[in-house]
């Protein structure tokens, strides 16, 4: 099988890649390529380990560059769409990238993949949903997104089952809770919070900490996916959860006890505009008809997820300077010098 992965230097992205070019048993493509306009959320250096095998390929360029998606799409078996914009505090501050980036990005990508009739795995999140007080969403839940960024994915979820429920079309649709691991970015929760607590900074919490999330760990999230496009059914959504709901204070708490700090280190900050108190996704669907099942534990993952963030100074400091000059550590403070 020849897979395009679109957003594959991303931080979701480039574990697929090494997921399915690695010594998993279900993961034997013949061709593997990467599809990523390399802003500031991508980066080359999450696929050193696969940049010498003869199976990948990268290729520069954005979704919506329609010239260039047609070709690739035509040279492909399957689709494994993850480039979106993907922060919801930078959606509220201006919306508009978001929706052009998730929404015409993805009708670009559609109109590929039905002339030339492949397979689209399309990725969404659970923000999709809104807030649930109670209980836990299920794929039958209609969409009721409550930010820009999940409204903008919701708006890619509803077309990419359109052109399935219209054109026949080969689409599954995936919807995670909260993905961390090693390489992502440092403007989420965990590897945000680790930093800032690696230089002795004090950590932003929102409001009073109550807002709760699901965590799942980014392997388990790839190996869904590899689950999906391997045995998926045409026009369904997955949902995928890890089965860890925290409060932020709850998630707060530990990483400050993974740091040996105390409360004193937390600032509390204004609470987020609309922030939702509660996503909770049921995973029955995947774990009864694909046999998906997390193989990390919360505990083992973030522990895991700690240690890589103090063992990779220079990975970080590099992607906090490029997003942000001022944000970025002073040169005293540095244990490595950054480095592509």
């Amino acid at each position: 099988m020849r897979i395009l992965v679109t957003g594959g230097a991303g931080f979701i992205g480039s574990h697929l890649v090494r997921l399915l070019l690695g010594p998993d048993p279900e993961s034997r493509p013949t061709a593997v390529t990467v599809l990523d306009a390399l802003t500031y959320a991508g980066d080359l250096t999450r696929l050193d380990a696969v940049a010498g095998d003869p199976r990948y390929d990268f290729v520069y360029g954005d979704v919506r560059d329609r010239p260039l998606v047609e070709e690739l799409v035509g040279g492909h078996d399957a689709v494994v769409h993850l480039a979106a914009e993907t922060h919801v505090d930078r959606s509220i501050g201006g919306a508009g990238e978001f929706v052009s980036s998730n929404v015409l990005g993805t009708q670009v990508l559609l109109d590929a993949v039905l002339r030339h009739g492949r397979t689209l795995v399309h990725v969404s999140t659970d923000e999709v949903y809104g807030s649930i007080a109670e209980g836990s969403w299920t794929e039958d839940c209609p969409p009721a997104p409550r930010s820009p960024y999940a409204a903008a994915k919701a708006s890619s979820d509803l077309l990419a089952l359109a052109y399935h429920h219209t054109h026949g079309l080969d689409v599954r649709v995936t919807r995670c809770s909260n993905n961390y691991g090693p390489y992502q970015h440092p403007e989420k929760l965990i590897p945000r919070f680790s930093t800032l607590l690696l230089d002795g900074g004090r950590v932003p919490l929102y409001g009073d900490g109550r807002n709760v999330r699901d965590w799942l760990h980014v392997e388990d999230h790839c190996r869904a996916l590899l689950r999906v496009l391997l045995a998926g059914r045409a026009g369904r959504v997955y949902n995928i959860g890890g089965g860890a709901e925290l409060t932020n204070l709850r998630l707060t708490r530990l990483l400050l006890d993974a740091f040996g700090a105390g409360p004193e280190r937390i600032e509390r900050v204004p609470d987020r505009k609309g922030h939702d108190l509660r996503y909770s996704v049921d995973s029955g669907r995947i774990r009864r008809e694909l046999g998906w099942r997390p193989r990390h534990s919360f505990a083992e993952g973030l522990a895991a997820t700690v240690d890589w963030y103090r063992d990779n100074r220079a990975w970080w400091e590099r992607h906090l300077a490029e997003r942000d000059p001022a944000a970025a550590p002073q040169p005293s403070s540095r244990t490595g010098s950054p480095s592509r």
